[in-house]
């Protein structure tokens, strides 16, 4: 099957493609610092109430699908994305800077998280179904009789992300997890890769139509400026958001959900430094091993990922003094390369900017520069830990390959490093056999700091799978409960509804006594089947 196709610069509004009457705009090269035809057009009022309208009237009817229906749905968009071929991963590479093998794995992953979600949905345990029979005769009063299920949470914005034209963005993890769920989606499509943005949604568009299912099952929106996606999450029938972006970005989204006259929840993941603890006996083993492993994770994509290594804490003393001389080395080989947007590259040069001119901070190393108009050299920098402490400006994030290396006088002072820290994504402890104490000691403050605890690892690089999360407290998410990555993901977009009394042939298939869909069912507090 060959889906090929003309980018058209289009929204995509249920089966229909529609041009917005908002600001024209390009698609942007940043190898070549040049534009990509055709011109996009951004959706405006008419565009936003006519998808989410659409929403609206799919959502009962998509909602009472059965899961099989749903996952052969999710199947259905994974085969269709693979059958764009070379046409996706070539506009992708144009629009995002992105090498093809980098594009080729996440396409794979995106077509992976479907197939995933139509395993959940197979599996059905999501569906949490209980049942509580009534004791008519129980003393001193009877128990009626009570059962559960989750039920999709209704249509659901998301936001494509910047550094994810596939596996973040128009059939990334949020639009699958919703789709498992039940919830029509209305994407935002992210300006940076429209035309990446408008074949995925095609390719959605046309699994929506094979299925036979209600139209605005999913809709495409296209646009620039801050008020498309605004306006989006203001909309009265929009349910919940799914966000990936700065945390300016994700502040703005919540401010505008929480001021509705109905809040709404947004899922958004938005900043982390993502501390790398080398704990004494592991760098005293290792120094140098260490160091190259770091700088590979720091310059990996540029170092725009959510989980590079922002930030590095060690010990003062020699070991450190290998390390750091070690990095140093390795980081003034690594060459400067296209970063993903205009807009990034200016935010890293600046962040890097201030870093350098902060008189707390010591430049340890830069990479080699480059001519290209869009490209991050890759920097390090150390600190003392009083400094860090004294200065909330050492623990924002830079959003590129650069990093700061703490320097701590003692265990104590690393230990206080770590509960200044904001809440952050991941945190990694480089650890050996001898060390094994002190993660003791600083396993609970990370378990209140992050979303994920790697040992002898580096961070960037997640896991789609049933026990990876994907979060973590404020600012790296705006719901420390929830996971923007893995099958826990699908949670965000369910709520629960009791049903008390109802006769069995009223009752949904998930909590009926004869259990068609052959699910787990907690009854009276047991898991059978």
């Amino acid at each position: 099957m060959d889906l090929s196709m003309n980018i058209t610069g289009e929204s995509l509004i249920g089966a229909s493609r529609i041009k917005g009457g908002g600001a024209a705009f390009f698609a942007f090269n940043p190898a070549t610092a040049s534009n990509i035809e055709p011109a996009f057009h951004t959706a405006g009022k008419v565009e936003i109430d006519c998808a989410c309208d659409l929403a609206r009237i799919a959502f009962d009817p998509y909602r009472a699908t059965d899961p099989e229906t749903r996952a052969r749905f999710l199947e259905s968009i994974a085969a269709n994305i693979l059958a764009l071929g070379d046409q996706l991963i070539e506009r992708a590479m144009s629009e995002s800077g992105l090498p093809r093998a980098r594009l080729e794995g996440e396409r794979g992953r995106t077509m992976g998280q479907l197939k995933l979600f139509a395993e959940v949905l197979r599996e059905g345990s999501w569906q949490d179904a209980r049942i509580d029979p009534a004791l008519p005769e129980r003393q001193p009063l009877p128990r009626v009789d009570l059962r559960l299920r989750m039920i999709a949470l209704g249509p659901v914005a998301v936001f494509g992300a910047s550094n994810f034209p596939l596996a973040f963005s128009v059939a990334g993890g949020d639009t699958a997890a919703a789709l498992a769920a039940g919830c029509p989606v209305v994407v935002k499509a992210h300006p940076a890769h429209p035309g990446t943005s408008e074949l995925v949604g095609r390719a959605i568009q046309q699994a929506v139509a094979a299925a036979g299912l209600p139209e605005g099952v999913f809709s495409l929106l296209t646009g620039v400026g801050n008020e498309l996606g605004a306006a989006l999450v203001r909309h009265p029938v929009i349910q919940a958001v799914g966000f990936t972006g700065s945390r300016q970005g994700g502040l703005a989204l919540m401010a505008a959900a929480a001021a509705r006259p109905q809040p709404i929840p947004v899922y958004a993941e938005m900043s982390s430094i993502n501390p790398v603890f080398l704990l004494p006996q592991a760098l005293a083993g290792k120094a140098e091993a260490l160091a190259t492993a770091f700088v590979d994770s720091l310059v990996l994509g540029v170092g725009q990922f959510c989980t590079n290594p922002g930030l590095v804490l060690a010990l003062q003393g020699p070991d450190l003094e290998r390390f750091s001389a070690a990095a140093a080395a390795q980081l003034a080989q690594r060459n400067a390369a296209t970063m993903l947007t205009a807009g990034i590259h200016h935010a890293y040069q600046n962040g890097v900017g201030r870093l350098a001119a902060n008189s707390r901070v010591r430049q340890l190393s830069q990479g080699v520069a480059s001519d290209a108009a869009v490209s991050g050299v890759p920097a390090l920098f150390s600190a003392s830990a009083q400094d860090f402490l004294a200065d909330p400006h050492l623990s924002e994030e830079i959003f590129g390959p650069a990093s700061l290396l703490v320097a701590c006088r003692d265990l104590g002072e690393m230990f206080a490093v770590a509960e200044h820290l904001e809440g952050q994504l991941t945190a990694t402890l480089q650890m050996a056999d001898g060390d094994h104490e002190t993660v003791r000691g600083l396993l609970p403050i990370l378990e209140r700091k992050v979303g994920r605890i790697l040992a002898n690892g580096f961070p960037t690089g997640v896991e789609v799978s049933y026990s990876m999360v994907h979060g973590g407290p404020f600012p790296a998410t705006s719901d420390s409960r929830a996971t923007s990555v893995g099958t826990a993901a699908i949670q965000r977009f369910l709520r629960p509804v009791s049903y008390q009394n109802l006769p069995q042939d009223l009752l949904p298939a998930a909590v009926q006594d004869s259990n068609p869909l052959a699910i787990w069912q907690r009854i009276n507090g047991q898991l059978k089947k």
